[in-house]
């Protein structure tokens, strides 16, 4: 019946006179669904080349009542791209364009479908890069981005995604299309609505084209690995690099023991280095104006800090080979779900200086819930932004999940943090959503959800506005 149903919205899609690429049934169901394998369970995908094609096509849904779910690159963690039986996917991968670069101003106008690696290549060439990135830069859009409000490796230092856009057009669900392409920072012309589709997940409207702020790309950098007795230990060894005018930090990853050493004996990454009880070992990066000052301010910075922190070991990249392969065990977090195929994942930001409390206390509380339960935690440390797996999952019944998920978001909420730092809500965080969320803000969605899409046909079943 689902098979049917998808085949006859193909073919009334096939009538319209739109300028897009339809990819039907057998076609879409030999395609690699990315991150969630029900991405394509829709069966039909439509893949406009204007925003005036994606206007109409919305108009055309409006009309007959046909639910959209909007995709990017499909890179999310959280089901925000799911597709049923009976909604139409729209596409926005024919919208690739990068249609300017303003290199004197650092700001870029792209449309939505444009990958992060695709714009960072084209900065590149101007000596500029992006404020944001992640390790999903291959594959994720910017339109994705947006709409998920990501953050990554560089939100300790230029916000997360919301914080680099200074204009949005998108599609609204009525069709009208909704055009700020500011390319300044200073706009006090009443509120800045462009925000209310970062972050929507696509339920307020389809993002079509985006104004990216772009800095200075800084190509002189050292990598080290540094194991350390806790978070704060790693917390103060960024602060002081943070204060040191002569470098950027670039990166400050760190990663628990049972995460270090599992992507260790994975990677085949050599850690005889490090003392074998050691709590955690940060990864960092610093740039600087030569790589020689840059690995000079480094190792002294080491060397000053290493007794005051209880430092237990370090290695400094010698070449960007060994570098790459330093971030390689952080980035390659996958490695994860091939020892543990059913782990539970999560994604928590709570302020830097809680984060050792944070880990004790949910260490705690999942012992309580099972000895047997496990976790792994990694992340980004300057900006508290935690990714937690749970191992021992397999075949646990639901009330035992939702213990799990108690245990992992007690607390975060009242410590001044959120149970969803990066990967958005979609179909997955629904229920941490209307139980951890603050109920106010959960209203004012559903109010402006209510407004804009009052048939919920943008992304039905994901974020719950």
């Amino acid at each position: 019946m689902a098979e049917d149903a998808a085949a006859a919205l193909f073919d009334r899609l096939k009538t319209l006179d739109l300028e897009m690429s339809l990819i039907g049934p057998d076609d879409l169901s030999t395609r690699a669904p990315g991150e969630h394998p029900l991405n394509f369970q829709g069966g039909v995908m439509a893949l406009p080349h204007t925003v005036e094609a994606v206007s109409d096509l919305v108009r055309w849904c409006a009309s007959e009542g046909i639910a959209i779910v909007p995709q990017g690159g499909r890179t999310g963690l959280v089901g925000g791209g799911i597709s049923r039986p009976g909604e139409l996917i729209i596409s926005t991968a024919k919208l690739a364009t990068i249609e300017a670069i303003h290199a004197a101003e650092r700001t870029a106008v792209v449309q939505a479908g444009v990958t992060l690696q695709a714009l960072q290549e084209a900065a590149a060439e101007h000596g500029l890069t992006t404020g944001i990135d992640l390790p999903s830069r291959g594959t994720a859009t910017i339109g994705g981005m947006v709409s998920t409000n990501a953050g990554g490796i560089l939100a300790f230092r230029n916000g997360v995604m919301r914080h680099q856009v200074l204009g949005i057009e998108a599609v609204l669900p009525n069709g009208e299309i909704f055009s700020d392409l500011t390319r300044v920072v200073k706009v006090s012309a009443g509120p800045d609505l462009k925000h209310l589709f970062i972050g929507a997940e696509g339920a307020l409207g389809i993002v079509t084209r985006v104004v990216v702020k772009l800095e200075s790309r800084r190509t002189e950098r050292a990598t080290a690995l540094i194991g350390v007795p806790n978070a704060q230990a790693a917390l103060d060894i960024v602060g002081h690099f943070q204060a040191r005018p002569e470098v950027l930090v670039e990166g400050a990853e760190l990663m628990w023991r049972q995460f270090f050493r599992d992507a260790a004996g994975i990677f085949g990454f050599d850690a005889g280095w490090l003392e074998e009880e050691t709590p955690a070992v940060l990864l960092l990066e610093l740039s600087g104006e030569s790589i020689e000052r840059t690995m000079e301010l480094f190792e002294a910075g080491l060397e000053t800090l290493w007794e005051p922190l209880g430092l237990t070991g370090g290695i400094v990249a010698q070449s960007l080979d060994q570098a790459r392969k330093f971030w390689q065990l952080r980035e390659e977090s996958e490695f994860i779900y091939r020892l543990h195929p059913a782990a539970l994942s999560y994604d928590i930001s709570l302020p830097p200086s809680y984060l050792d409390t944070y880990v004790a206390e949910m260490r705690a509380r999942l012992a309580a819930v099972d000895p047997a339960h496990s976790a792994y935690v990694y992340g980004h440390i300057a900006d508290g932004n935690l990714h937690l797996s749970i191992t021992n999952t397999a075949n646990i019944s639901a009330e035992r999940a939702l213990e799990i998920e108690a245990a992992v978001y007690s607390g975060v909420r009242e410590a001044a943090g959120s149970f969803s730092a990066e990967h958005g809500v979609g179909q997955e965080k629904r229920h941490a959503y209307e139980t951890f969320g603050n109920p106010v803000k959960r209203l004012l969605a559903r109010q402006i959800k209510a407004a804009l899409d009052p048939n919920g046909l943008f992304n039905p079943g994901k974020v719950p506005f």
